[in-house]
């Protein structure tokens, strides 16, 4: 069914707009969709009577044919064709098409209403639809007033949650920054620690003070200070020395570190001074190095940067109070050693030169450690002509081992005077020490020479045994069971031992210093020696017993760490002239 209509001015406009509702009606189109055809068919009538001329409506029932609308489906279509003014201005038709869900009844096609009660009825039915239209978005009103709310309630709870989670960020953040600073504050203070360990190990090592002092600065420069300077007051004595900063003489005077600089410095237990005069530009951190009685100097340094952080001040205050430590006692041990070594060496014999006898002697103190002091030999005439050689050594290092080994050496001499055999000598030392110093011990090997004698008669205390070599080259040890140590609480006779001594011959009496490594033992160091021993000829012991003496050292110490005393007594019974 098609209806057309020439709409010209209002009247036209209304009446068609009015006959499309109708229409609509009688072919059910719902009442929403039939409001929205003749609101939008009246707002386009107004725009062509604003452009003038004559506009035709096209009204037109039919199938829908688009696959989206379904089979049979029925249909609406609305067509507003331009005038041939507006065409040619290049107007295009207005257009719209509607469901009809319903069959349309038998309406009229005369597109007029002549009976003003239909036309009233007509306009009751729009305004119905218009009610209807209007009590629909009073509902819809009511539910978009009723999602406004709902949804303002969701922005607001999306505002908190929002406000929540940026302060649950905030406070991560917070966690996180604390918990980098304490983990960069950790590996700091790891660091320091690591650092003051292996610097103390390093100052520790040596017992030369000179070389703490020089690896003192190889330690902080340049991470902890740019320049190191210590100020040792013993070195410096009377003579006039380099200019110190005030705060360092401050430092020595208090004992208690000074910074010197333009502004304070505030670390821990430290002194604010002003600049030095030396240097006003840069600032000084002046530490004393402290001992028990005063300080030993002061170590003056300037910083890496600008300043010193905190932490860093305090390591380098206990750095320092280290490394005076390691300085008193290498001091303190050198003193010692220098006066146990003198002490030995002014002690040690100046040997007797005994008619048909040669004797050759060689003391090395020990260059590790604190093993001087121990090792002792000696030799000397007995009232009846015959000749002691003794190689000795006393438990103990140091100063007290080496008064221990004066005594020892004055009592063999005494007693040596009344006579006696090797073994009655022994055993009377035996007796001295244990009553003397219980709680020290030595050992000890007494060779006994006479011209009138072609024999040397030994005896040992728990000494390495003599090893003898003969005229014809063979070297054998002695090895006849020795007594025990000397001063050990026991009582003891140590026996005495007797052999042969062809002119020619040469016996060795050493310490164990010589012959025993830590590694090996002392049975292979013994077996040296012998080889050392035998690889002379008669001829070279006796034209040189000192250049043997020397000759046997230099194979024996070749491998050894030298923490021990090494003491070397060889006893050559010349040839017939």
């Amino acid at each position: 069914m098609t209806r057309t209509w020439q709409i010209s001015d209002v009247t036209e406009a209304a009446l068609a707009r009015i006959a499309t509702a109708r229409l609509a009606t009688a072919c059910g189109v719902p009442p929403v969709e039939r409001t929205r055809l003749t609101a939008s068919l009246g707002a386009q009538l107004r725009l062509c009577l604003t452009k003038g001329g004559t506009w035709r409506l096209t009204l037109e029932t039919g199938t829908d044919s688009r696959p989206a609308a379904g089979a049979g489906g029925q249909v609406l279509h609305a067509v507003v064709t331009p005038s041939p003014e507006a065409a040619a201005a290049g107007q295009p038709p207005w257009r719209v098409t509607v469901p009809c869900p319903e069959a349309a009844p038998d309406v009229r096609t005369d597109g007029g209403v002549d009976d003003p009660a239909e036309l009233a009825q007509a306009l009751l039915g729009a305004d119905e639809d218009t009610a209807l239209v209007l009590e629909r978005l009073t509902e819809q009103e009511g539910l978009v007033d009723f999602h406004r709310e709902e949804l303002q309630q969701t922005n607001q709870g999306v505002v908190a949650l929002h406000a929540e989670l940026d302060a649950a960020g905030r406070a991560q953040r917070e966690a996180f920054a604390a918990e980098r600073k304490a983990r960069t504050e950790a590996e700091n203070a790891r660091r320091r620690l690591t650092f003051l360990a292996d610097a103390s190990a390093v100052l520790t090592a040596s017992l030369d003070h000179h070389e703490i002092v020089r690896r003192l600065p190889e330690l902080l420069v340049p991470e902890y200070a740019a320049s190191v300077d210590i100020w040792l007051f013993d070195q410096d004595g009377d003579r006039p020395g380099p200019a110190h900063a005030a705060a360092a003489v401050v430092a020595a005077r208090t004992g208690r570190p000074q910074y010197a600089a333009a502004h304070p410095g505030g670390l821990p237990g430290v002194d604010d001074q002003p600049p030095s005069a030396l240097a006003p530009e840069r600032p000084l951190l002046c530490i004393p190095l402290p001992t028990r009685q005063a300080p030993l100097g002061v170590v003056t340094l300037s910083p890496p940067g600008e300043r010193w952080d905190p932490d860093d001040a305090v390591m380098l205050v206990e750095l320092t109070r280290r490394a005076s430590i390691a300085i008193d006692h290498a001091q303190r041990y050198q003193h010692n050693r220098d006066i146990a070594e003198t002490l030995q060496r002014a002690l040690l014999t100046e040997l007797p030169a005994p008619p048909g006898l040669t004797l050759a002697a060689r003391y090395l103190p020990a260059t590790h450690g604190l093993n001087i002091g121990g090792d002792w030999y000696d030799a000397f005439r007995q009232p009846d002509g015959g000749v002691i050689a003794v190689v000795g050594d006393v438990t103990g290092h140091g100063l007290r081992a080496a008064v221990m080994m004066s005594q020892l050496r004055t009592a063999l001499r005494a007693y040596a005077v009344d006579g006696g055999s090797p073994g009655q000598l022994l055993t009377r030392l035996h007796t001295f020490l244990h009553h003397l110093q219980p709680d020290l011990f030595a050992t000890a090997v007494i060779a006994r020479f006479h011209p009138d004698d072609p024999s040397v008669t030994w005896a040992a205390a728990g000494h390495p045994p003599p090893v003898l070599r003969t005229p014809d080259g063979r070297v054998r040890t002695l090895d006849a069971k020795p007594g025990a140590m000397l001063g050990i609480p026991l009582r003891q006779e140590i026996a005495d031992h007797t052999v042969p001594m062809a002119p020619g011959s040469t016996l060795a009496l050493y310490t164990d210093g010589l012959v025993e490594r830590r590694a090996r033992g002392i049975d292979p160091g013994i077996a040296r020696l012998a080889q050392a021993l035998g690889s002379f000829g008669p001829a070279e012991l006796d034209a040189d017993l000192e250049g043997s003496a020397e000759g046997i050292l230099r194979p024996m110490l070749s491998d050894s760490e030298r923490d021990d005393d090494v003491c070397l007594l060889l006893c050559h019974l010349r040839g017939r002239d």
